[in-house]
């Protein structure tokens, strides 16, 4: 449990700092928007399948403006804390049955969902630290070890 409390409290940390690089350079840019936008609406998604509720509706790559991404980083983190609160690490490895936009259907532990938001973000804040670097701007750091070091 420590572990994945920690994974997300570096989660929480590194979307903060993607908001202060895309605010410090004024980024509405919708290039950068849309990987920032992605992360939150399927940080939504997977929580919506961890509650038992349908996820199949509900948008995963839709473009939100930098205040509405600031508004879900607030709400997806407190929401994610009230839900790992609740857990123990028996119940971690409790299934969840759940489907895509597809209406596939997956059966994959919470312990599994979880491990993969935490780690999900990662790929794409890469990419708008790419975006950023593009735009003649300085990339931030988000590696997990600086979080763990500050």
């Amino acid at each position: 449990m420590k572990t994945l409390e920690q994974m997300f409290l570096h989660l929480d940390w590194a979307n903060q700092r993607i908001i202060e690089a895309l605010q410090t350079n004024k980024t509405e840019d919708e290039e950068a928007l849309r990987p920032f936008s992605h992360i939150l609406l399927a940080e939504r998604i997977w929580l919506t399948r961890l509650e038992g509720k349908d996820s199949t509706k509900l948008p995963i790559w839709t473009v939100e403006s930098l205040s509405r991404c600031q508004e879900m980083v607030r709400e997806n983190k407190e929401k994610y804390d009230a839900y790992l609160s609740n857990l123990t690490e028996d119940t971690l490895d409790e299934p969840v049955i759940y489907k895509n936009s597809r209406q596939t259907e997956f059966h994959s532990s919470i312990r599994a969902i979880l491990t993969h938001v935490a780690l999900h973000g990662q790929y794409h804040r890469g990419q708008i630290n790419k975006l950023l670097r593009l735009a003649g701007a300085e990339p931030v750091n988000v590696d997990f070890i600086t979080f763990i070091r500050s």
